[in-house]
């Protein structure tokens, strides 16, 4: 390898990470990508465990509150969670 080619190489893995900065910084600017917390989604899925090939155990966040959910053959609401205290520092 002569240093023609390796500065060719760093040279353009710049060049690409400059561009991926630059369409990051546009896309925010542009509202083209949603804030956190103004129209974010409402239902996120926190945590699974898969129990077998068919079943799973689903840890889903609604509206600040925490759902266990079996899916499987047939999906089940196993429950609400209660709020989680606040940590002590």
């Amino acid at each position: 390898m002569n240093t023609t080619s390796i500065f060719t190489a760093v040279a353009a893995l710049a060049a690409v990470l400059l561009l991926i900065l630059v369409a990051g910084r546009l896309a925010r600017m542009t509202k083209f990508v949603r804030p956190r917390g103004i129209g974010a989604p409402r239902m996120s899925i926190q945590d699974a465990l898969v129990l077998d090939p068919r079943r799973r155990l689903l840890m889903i966040d609604c509206d600040g509150r925490s759902l266990l959910l079996l899916t499987g053959p047939q999906d089940q609401v196993v429950g609400w969670l209660p709020p989680q205290a606040e940590p002590m520092a």
